[in-house]
């Protein structure tokens, strides 16, 4: 999804439904009760991002998931 820097997302849950358990980084959780609301808004420390592999991203994809992908480049 991509938002403005200015964006404010909220997530409401529905006040007679179940709690929703939240991951914002795959490692972090945290439990929003029923009938909660989650803002999520730019934080001001930039995200620094750092590249192992130089396969592309949708190779990468194919093969952690392993894909049945036949292409027109034959793989």
């Amino acid at each position: 999804m991509v938002t403005s820097p200015d964006a404010r997302i909220a997530i409401e849950i529905e006040a007679d439904g179940h709690d929703a358990l939240v991951f914002c980084d795959g490692r972090r959780e945290m439990l929003i009760p029923a009938g909660g609301r989650l803002e999520v808004t730019r934080c001001d420390t930039p995200v620094r991002w750092a590249r192992l592999d130089s396969a592309p991203f949708t190779d990468r994809l194919v093969t952690k998931f392993q894909l049945p992908v036949t292409g027109w480049r034959g793989k």
